[in-house]
C-alpha cells in the first residue's frame, strides 16, 4: 500500500457516510487516501477546506438523505472556508450527469469504484478550477490502508464487492456490478494489521457474505475464511452479517457454533416466506431452505436476525399473514422491516399489483408490533444469564453501556449495566462479565461481576 504522491498538505477535510457500512469501508479508504496525501481531518464542516460526502443510493429516502448531505455542504463553500466539494458513493456512481448539472456547487465526482483516483483529482480540480467527474467501471480491488470511523475496537471487513443475486427490487447490481471475491489473502492481512493496532470485534460484510470464494469454486468458502481469520491473534470476536439462506450450509453453521472467538450470531436477510412472493423478488432458494437454515442454527444455539420487506407488488393479505405466522414460528432475536419502495430501472417497479401505501404502511405497522412482543419475549429469557460484554461507552448517570455477542453494532439493541460498589470503572472497548437482571423490548439491563 503505497503512498500517494499528491500533496495535499495542511488541507482540512470533513467527511459524511452514508447508507450502509460497506459505504462505510468506502469512506475510511478514501480517509486514508486523504491522510497519505498530507491531509488533516475535522469534524466542523465550517472548518473544511475539502467537504466529501460519500453518497447511498439504495432507496428513495437514502437518496433524498443524500441529496440534503450535498446541499447542506455546499453551503459552506460560502459560509465556511471549503475550496472543494466532492461528492461519491452509490448516488454520484447511478446520477453522474443529473448530480453535476442539478448541483453546479459539486466541483469533483467519483464512483464507486474510482477511489484510487481522489487525491490525484483533488490536487488537479484546485489547482485548475476545473469540475471533473470519474464513474467508469472498474471491477478490480483497491487496497489502502484506511482510517477507521468507527469506534477503534471495531472494524468492518469487505469480503467482497458487487451482487449477482438480481433481485428485483434492488439497484445494488446496476450500481457496484456483479459479484467478485476479495482476494483471501488481502482480507487476512488487512485483519493482521488492525489486530496488530488493536481492534478487538472484526465483522465481515458484503452485498452477500455466503458468495464468498463462489468465483472459484462450487460452494461458499466463507467457512474456510473465517476459520483463517479467527486465528489470526488479537481478534477476540470475529462476526458475519447477510448470509443467504440457501448458500448458509451446516459448515458455516458449524464454524459459527463451534468457533470460540466467532460470535453465534447468524444475520438471514430472507426479505419473506411465501414462495410465491420469493419467486416474484427472484430470491435464491425457497421457503423450505430458509426454515431449513433456521431450524439447523436453533439447533446450535445462534441468535437470529433478518429482514423482511413488506408490500411487495403482489403480495396478497394471505400472503402477508403467512409471513406474520412463519415469524410466530421462527422465533427471530432481530428484525428489521421495511415497505417496499419502487427504484427505477429495477423490474419490481414495472411489476402490476403494486400495493398503495396505506396498506404497506398498515402492513409494517401489524408485523414490527408482532415482532416488538416477540423481541421482548427472546430478551426476558436472557434474564439471569452471565454474558461476556465489550464495553462501548459511559453513561452520563454513571451507567455502563455495552453489547454481547448477540448485539451486533449499530442495528440491534445494548446492555445497560452497574458496577459493584468500589469496583473500578472498565476501560471502553474492554470486555466484562455482566450478570442480565431485567429487559425490555430492544435493550437489556444487568449488574458487572
Amino acid at each position: 500500500m503505497t503512498a500517494t504522491r499528491f500533496d495535499l498538505s495542511g488541507l482540512k477535510v470533513g467527511m459524511i457516510s452514508l447508507g450502509c457500512n460497506k459505504n462505510r469501508v468506502d469512506s475510511e479508504i478514501a480517509l486514508g487516501l486523504m491522510k497519505d496525501a498530507g491531509c488533516e481531518f475535522t469534524g466542523d464542516a465550517a472548518e473544511a477546506d475539502i467537504l466529501m460526502v460519500n453518497t447511498c443510493g439504495f432507496i428513495a429516502p437514502a437518496k433524498e438523505e443524500s441529496i440534503e448531505a450535498i446541499l447542506e455542504m455546499a453551503r459552506y463553500k460560502e459560509e465556511g472556508r471549503c475550496r472543494l466539494l466532492v461528492v461519491t458513493g452509490c448516488l454520484a456512481q447511478r446520477y453522474e450527469k443529473d448530480l453535476l448539472q442539478e448541483i453546479p456547487e459539486i466541483d469533483l465526482l467519483l464512483g464507486v469504484n474510482q477511489y484510487e483516483k481522489l487525491p490525484e483529482m483533488a490536487a488537479d480540480v484546485l489547482k485548475n478550477q476545473l469540475r471533473k467527474s470519474a464513474c467508469e467501471d472498474d471491477l478490480t480491488f483497491f487496497e489502502h490502508d484506511r482510517v477507521l470511523t468507527t469506534p477503534p475496537y471495531t472494524a468492518y471487513i469487505r469480503t467482497g464487492e458487487g451482487c449477482s443475486n438480481r433481485c428485483t427490487f434492488c439497484a445494488i447490481p446496476l450500481i457496484r456490478g456483479g459479484y467478485r471475491s476479495r482476494p483471501e489473502k488481502d482480507i487476512l492481512t488487512e485483519i493482521e494489521t488492525l489486530a496488530a493496532q488493536g481492534v478487538k470485534e472484526f465483522i465481515l460484510v458484503a452485498q452477500d457474505t455466503t458468495r464468498f470464494g463462489t468465483d472459484w469454486q462450487e460452494h461458499t468458502a466463507l467457512p474456510e475464511l473465517m476459520q483463517k481469520a479467527a486465528a489470526i491473534p488479537g481478534v477476540e470476536w470475529l462476526r458475519v452479517l447477510y448470509c443467504y439462506p440457501d448458500e448458509t450450509d451446516e459448515r458455516l453453521l458449524d464454524v459459527i457454533a463451534q468457533t470460540p472467538n466467532v460470535c453465534k450470531y447468524l444475520d438471514l436477510p430472507i426479505q419473506h416466506i411465501s414462495d410465491p412472493v420469493l419467486k416474484r423478488m427472484h430470491r435464491r432458494g425457497t421457503s423450505a431452505d430458509i426454515r431449513r437454515c433456521i431450524t439447523q442454527a436453533r439447533q446450535r444455539g445462534l441468535t437470529l436476525r433478518t429482514s423482511i420487506i413488506v408490500g411487495f407488488p403482489g403480495e396478497t393479505e394471505e400472503q402477508f399473514e403467512e409471513l406474520l405466522e412463519f415469524l410466530k414460528e421462527a422465533q427471530f432475536d432481530r428484525l428489521g422491516a421495511f415497505a417496499y419502495s419502487p427504484e427505477e430501472d429495477t423490474p419490481a417497479a414495472r411489476l402490476p399489483d403494486q400495493i398503495p401505501e396505506e396498506i404497506k404502511q398498515q402492513r409494517l405497522d401489524r408485523l414490527m408490533s408482532l415482532q416488538a412482543e416477540i423481541s421482548l419475549e427472546r430478551n426476558q429469557a436472557r434474564v439471569g444469564q452471565v454474558e461476556k460484554v465489550l464495553v462501548t461507552a459511559i453513561g452520563e448517570d454513571g451507567t455502563m453501556l455495552g453489547r454481547s455477542h448477540r448485539e451486533a453494532p449499530e442495528t440491534d439493541g445494548e446492555i445497560l449495566f452497574t458496577l459493584p460498589q468500589g469496583a473500578s470503572v472498565p476501560e471502553i472497548g474492554s470486555f466484562v462479565s455482566v450478570r442480565l437482571t431485567q429487559a425490555d423490548t430492544y435493550d437489556l439491563m444487568g449488574e458487572m461481576l
